[in-house]
């Protein structure tokens, strides 16, 4: 009876899991089918999630994870929703509906984050409703019929505890109960009634179709293949005004230093988008309104259109630690923010142009910065290709001196001319400084921290940025002894990082080695430690080396 009893509980654990997979799966397929992607449950609840999590907890993930960040909280979600399933199943063994109950409150938590995602509409509500009910029924029938499986054995076991003899004796029985004498009898009402391997049976369908429909809602509609596929049939046209040559002497021959120019599959990533967007070039499009004297909207064909420029521009997050690698340095294709701007008439008023992606995601972006002259722009274009889908296929913004977060608009599709007392943004809302210039930095490349060096001449290099300022120069300094002027390789910009390095003497023993900047404007970089909330990281990187 223990096998069979655990053995139970098994099966109504994964009955669980299946109509949680069932619920999911067939979310997933009509959110494609009559919604969009975001409005499948398992995304709906994601994203709500990552807009709710609190500053610290959204920190510590990217510090710990990086860019994986995202991978890791729908791993943790998927565990969550697979304990909380098999829960489900095991109580509706015990109590009829109790389970139910449990799916239904999940489901209320998925249709309420679903409808409330910032560009829902109510229909958001449907893929959730319709898994609800595939996952209700399914769950009401696996479980339904396991409860048979159990009192069919359990009577199987009960007639024959004694063997051949306790099954005949159990006959008479059966008889005078006036069943089993003609007729079809207990023998013949048992044999109709479910088996165990019937109920691993159709447990095994149900997931199966699970699955299936949550391939299919991944195939139907727009998909990230269909997206791609648009990207890599992109021909971007020549720009007017190409990005300046590169001057000899940019890149230092360094080996393990940071690369002048990120390629693209290295260059960082952080956002709030548990999935991509899908947005296609044809369906794109770009709305200019708010405080201005007549609103604008363009399409993809309209800037293909434009005098398109080419810079080279590093940009950075404001998450970035001291000494992190959340920064990178491409050569963007678009056009600039202020001659779009300029189409619409701006409010002299107007002090903050909100920028709003496909997603909802917005960001406030200083209006005096955009128009300040700098190379702020619509890009369209990275290092010679169309932006990847993970960096904002087929518009984003580009600011060059601003961190990400107030700036950098992936999927663009919506720019407000309005002002900081009447409207704030995505992180402004959750605490983060409202104007973020980026403050001068430095980081130590090579040796790496705990690396192993022979004595002797050894090379320290790394990069340093303070955008839209420039890096006047870098200082090397070895445990608590004076400042040594580094060696800078030649500026391309003062919109981009700028390589460096120091030839050292290494002495045995073991060293800290610390690296401090100079921005354009003369001012250093400050050895005052904080973290990157509210404004950004501050203080001097350091590496720990021991010299043989």
């Amino acid at each position: 009876m223990t096998t069979h009893r655990w053995g139970t509980r098994g099966l109504a654990a994964l009955a669980g899991i299946a109509a949680g997979g069932l619920t999911l799966g067939v979310g997933e397929l009509v959110a494609a089918l009559v919604a969009e992607p975001a409005a499948a449950p398992f995304l709906a609840v994601g994203n709500t999630f990552v807009d709710l999590t609190p500053e610290w907890l959204k920190s510590f993930a990217i510090r710990t994870f990086g860019e994986n960040d995202k991978q890791v909280l729908l791993a943790g979600m998927a565990g969550v929703l697979l304990v909380v399933s098999a829960a489900g199943g095991l109580i509706e063994l015990r109590r009829r509906w109790a389970g139910v109950a449990v799916l239904l409150a999940l489901g209320a938590v998925a249709v309420v984050a679903a409808v409330g995602r910032p560009t829902a509409t109510a229909g958001w509500a449907v893929p959730t409703l319709a898994g609800l009910v595939a996952g209700v029924v399914a769950l009401t029938v696996l479980v339904g019929r396991l409860r048979a499986a159990v009192a069919v054995s359990g009577v199987a076991e009960k007639n024959g505890a004694g063997g051949d003899a306790g099954a005949e004796a159990g006959a008479p029985e059966r008889n005078r109960a006036g069943i089993g004498a003609e007729g079809e009898g207990v023998g013949a009402a048992e044999a109709r009634r479910p088996s165990r391997r019937d109920v691993v049976v159709l447990t095994a369908a149900v997931a199966g179709l699970a699955v299936l429909t949550a391939i299919g809602g991944r195939r139907f509609g727009q998909t990230l293949a269909d997206v791609r596929a648009a990207r890599d049939a992109l021909r971007l046209p020549a720009p007017s005004d190409p990005a300046p040559a590169v001057p000899a002497g940019t890149e230092l021959d360094v080996a393990g230093m940071t690369p002048f120019t990120t390629p693209n599959p290295d260059f960082y990533r952080v956002d709030t988008a548990l999935d991509l967007p899908r947005v296609t070039p044809e369906e794109w499009r770009l709305r200019i309104h708010g405080m201005v004297g007549q609103e604008v909207e363009l399409d993809f064909d309209d800037v293909l259109g434009l005098d398109l420029v080419e810079r080279m521009i590093t940009l950075t997050c404001v998450s970035n630690e001291v000494g992190g690698e959340l920064a990178g340095n491409a050569v963007w294709l678009g056009y600039p923010l202020a001659g779009l701007l300029a189409r619409a008439n701006p409010s002299a008023d107007a002090d903050l142009l909100l920028s709003t992606s496909v997603d909802g995601f917005t960001a406030g972006t200083p209006l005096d910065v955009v128009t300040d002259g700098r190379d702020a722009l619509l890009a369209i274009g990275m290092n010679g290709e169309p932006l990847p889908v993970a960096h904002g296929f087929p518009a984003r913004l580009v600011v060059p001196g601003l961190y990400g977060y107030v700036s950098a608009t992936k999927w663009v599709t919506d720019l407000e001319l309005t002002r900081f007392d009447r409207a704030t943004a995505y992180w402004t809302d959750r605490g983060w400084a409202a104007k973020a210039p980026i403050k001068t930095a430095s980081r130590i490349d090579v040796p790496g921290s705990f690396a192993e060096l022979p004595a002797g001449r050894t090379v320290v290099a790394g990069v340093a940025w303070a955008q839209h300022r420039g890096v006047a120069g870098v200082e090397v300094q070895v445990d608590d002894g004076d400042w040594r002027p580094a060696r800078l390789a030649a500026e391309a910009s003062a919109d981009t990082w700028r390589q460096w390095s120091w030839d050292w003497d290494a002495e045995p023993g073991n060293h800290t080695l610390r690296v401090r900047a100079t921005d354009g404007a003369g001012d250093r970089q400050t050895d005052e430690q904080a973290p990157p909330f509210p404004d950004g990281s501050s203080g001097w990187h350091s590496v720990v080396v021991r010299v043989t």
